[in-house]
């Protein structure tokens, strides 16, 4: 099993690789999973320890060494004319306490992409850039097209500009003046408008191929989809005119490494080595058009001409290989919301980089520290001791054993039904629920009691009061869902009392119309809304504009972000409202409908008084469900605003994801957040059961 995020020609590619290994090899079949970029890792981390997952994978050098060091992958030992054949420095990126644990299939950075029927002699300054730029926007066109809001691009001018991620002794270094100066030339890019804002990986590619621009700022992986007959060049990014420095992009070292839980652990040895032999990198040089690391492969001659693969060969001698630690891959998340809050005008680069380094400074504190369980041993045995006394005394009651004798066939048809829920819900529910007692140091579990719950409840040393803090994400996650049930109910009442209507023709289209958004899959359903939320190309801002309106930038403040959260998860719950009113409808007698018309109701009062009464039995438990859904709806925040701007509009279970895959994967702090998520709704579910039984009594 070969796991890898490849797509486009890079996965043709590999396909290709792949076939020619198992005519070489008879009776070998390899069986590959592509897994979306973003998802690998996480997917990986689950089923490395696990023989569940592959056996050989692909990715990037930073996530290597750590994996080695949890005893996660198997040390490679290839021939050494093997290792001899490959780029050295790549090489030993991927090494661990002397071990190799990878071998480098590709190095990658970003470099300048530019139309040769357009533009003869590309830039070599940022100067020049935007002069360029300047010329292409006087054109009609865009100036320039990259991905301005990725800190992994915008790391070439970090570094161009003077600026460190980390010192010396490794400290965070990233709030200087030369990081701000970096911060403020990318604003100036995009208001000015040479960049378009909030443009993204497949934006990019669609201008660019499309003509809307003549340069784009891109890796390798841009050459595999764009179409063959375009006329363009690539070369190394200018160089920053106001320090002389060259632009020094990330540099990623794409390896192929072993699991340690490899079904057969020599044939995975020898096929990783075979996907980084000469033949094969021929191969993905020539039709995956990836800059490979096998030195040999560059004699071939249709390799040699390919002046796109040299110029990225160029361009990775001025670039930076990014630091393979923990603390990176902290700093992702903080510099990204800063590039995000400059860029949007949110705050100067000053202000973004100073919460950048005190976010990276609370995510990056240690963990609680050991606790002995004996105490919550004891406990637990104490507890043990009384249920069982209790169910010794219950099962003693004379009437409980007739009652079990009774129902002894009712209990026995049940019981495959109770032991799947079990299974399937209360196991997980209890693993979950112990683990918030611990904390992950390594892959290893360590007992911290309360700490986790404690540092939770006390906003680990910080105010209480400030964005991200557990009491001002619960009133975001409060809101959310009061603001969400009201509109479902209102607009899912209001669409039932229409249809419900004898005298409306097409009574069935309209209902079956009105379900649809309900019927299909919310995470698409919010794709498709987060793209029409788009600043520049999304249909929200198209309308408002035929109104003279200029276009929003919906993600750059709380109230627009968390506007756009609330209109698409309302057109995805407003339907399960509707459904249950009708349903509710259909039992409502038309004689105390006729009797209140007789009586000079107006329709209005007959709503409030006769009609609202009776279905407030049907609402009342569909509010309950309505509401624990929305307070627990991950993927239209995690997928529309993604928590933007500066993470305020995230909820409670998004910070469960952000603790579990994005800070350290600290799973013990997730499911300490997991267990308020269930005493908050529990609580919650209890009052509001109690009060709905109540108004029935």
């Amino acid at each position: 099993m070969l796991w890898h995020a490849y797509r486009g020609a890079e996965e043709q590619a590999l396909a290709h690789v792949v076939r020619d290994i198992e005519a070489s090899q008879p009776g070998l079949k390899i069986i590959t999973l592509a897994v979306p970029y973003d998802a690998l890792v996480t997917k990986l981390d689950a089923s490395l320890p696990r023989t569940i997952g592959p056996d050989v994978f692909i990715y990037a050098h930073e996530r290597i060494g750590d994996w080695a060091a949890r005893g996660f992958l198997a040390p490679i030992e290839a021939d050494q004319a093997v290792t001899d054949d490959l780029l050295q420095s790549a090489l030993m990126s991927l090494k661990h306490d002397g071990k190799t644990f990878g071998l480098p299939l590709a190095f990658k950075c970003v470099a300048l992409f530019y139309r040769t029927d357009r533009i003869q002699t590309p830039p070599r300054t940022t100067d020049d850039l935007v002069q360029f730029a300047e010329l292409e926007m006087k054109s009609g066109r865009s100036g320039l097209a990259y991905e301005a809001e990725s800190f992994y691009l915008h790391a070439a001018w970090l570094h161009g500009y003077g600026g460190r991620l980390f010192d010396d002794r490794g400290q965070l270094a990233i709030d200087s003046p030369e990081s701000a100066r970096s911060l403020d030339f990318a604003a100036d890019l995009v208001k000015r408008g040479f960049v378009p804002q909030e443009s993204s990986g497949a934006l990019v590619t669609q201008m660019f191929a499309s003509g809307q621009t003549s340069m784009a700022i891109s890796g390798p992986w841009l050459m595999g989809e764009l179409p063959a007959s375009l006329p363009y060049a690539v070369a190394p990014l200018p160089g920053v005119s106001a320090t002389g420095k060259p632009a020094m992009p990330f540099l990623s070292v794409e390896a192929v490494a072993v699991s340690k839980q490899a079904r057969n652990a020599a044939l995975a040895q020898k096929v990783a080595c075979m996907l980084v032999a000469t033949p094969s990198a021929v191969v993905r040089a020539k039709e995956g058009r990836q800059p490979v690391a096998t030195l040999s492969a560059y004699k071939d001659p249709d390799v040699a001409k390919d002046r796109a693969l040299l110029a990225f060969a160029d361009q990775g001698k001025n670039a930076i290989a990014i630091p393979a630690t923990p603390q990176m891959r902290l700093l992702w998340d903080p510099a990204r919301r800063a590039l995000r809050a400059v860029l949007r005008g949110d705050q100067t680069s000053a202000q973004a980089l100073k919460e950048c380094a005190h976010k990276f400074v609370l995510d990056a504190r240690p963990e609680p520290a050991t606790q002995s369980p004996w105490l919550a041993l004891v406990l637990l045995g104490a507890l043990g001791l009384a249920g069982a006394f209790g169910l010794y005394r219950w099962l003693s009651r004379r009437e409980v054993r007739e009652g079990l004798v009774k129902s002894r066939f009712a209990l026995i048809a049940s019981a495959p039904a109770a032991l799947t829920v079990t299974t399937l819900l209360g196991l997980p529910m209890l693993a979950g629920a112990a683990a918030s007692f611990f904390a992950t140091s390594g892959g290893d579990l360590r007992y911290v009691g309360l700490s986790n719950f404690t540092d939770i409840l006390t906003g680990g040393g910080d105010s209480l009061w400030r964005w991200g803090s557990f009491y001002v994400v619960l009133v975001v996650t409060v809101c959310w869902t009061i603001v969400n049930v009201v509109l479902h109910m209102a607009i899912g009442v209001s669409l039932a009392m229409v249809l419900h209507r004898p005298t409306m023709k097409l009574r069935g289209v309209y209902r079956v119309l009105f379900i649809v958004p309900w019927a299909i899959p919310n995470y698409i359903t919010a794709l498709v809304w987060k793209g029409m939320f788009h600043r520049q190309l999304g249909a929200v801002n198209a309308i408002l504009g035929l109104f003279g309106v200029e276009p929003v930038s919906w993600f750059s403040s709380f109230s627009t972000a968390f506007a756009a959260n609330v209109a698409t998860n309302t057109w995805l719950g407003f339907p399960f409202m509707m459904v249950v009113t009708l349903g509710a409808l259909s039992s409502v007698s038309k004689d105390l409908m006729e009797a209140a018309q007789v009586d000079g109701a107006t329709r209005w009062q007959r709503f409030r008084h006769v009609t609202l009464p009776l279905l407030i039995p049907a609402l009342g438990p569909a509010a309950l469900l309505g509401s624990v859904w929305t307070f627990n709806m991950f993927n239209i925040v995690y997928l529309v605003s993604g928590g933007e701007p500066n993470g305020s509009t995230e909820i409670l279970v998004s910070e469960v994801y952000r603790w579990a895959f994005t800070r350290q994967a600290r799973y013990g702090y997730a499911c300490a957040y997991a267990v308020l998520i269930f005493l908050v709704l529990l609580g919650y579910s209890l009052i509001t059961s109690r009060k709905i039984t109540q108004e029935r009594a």
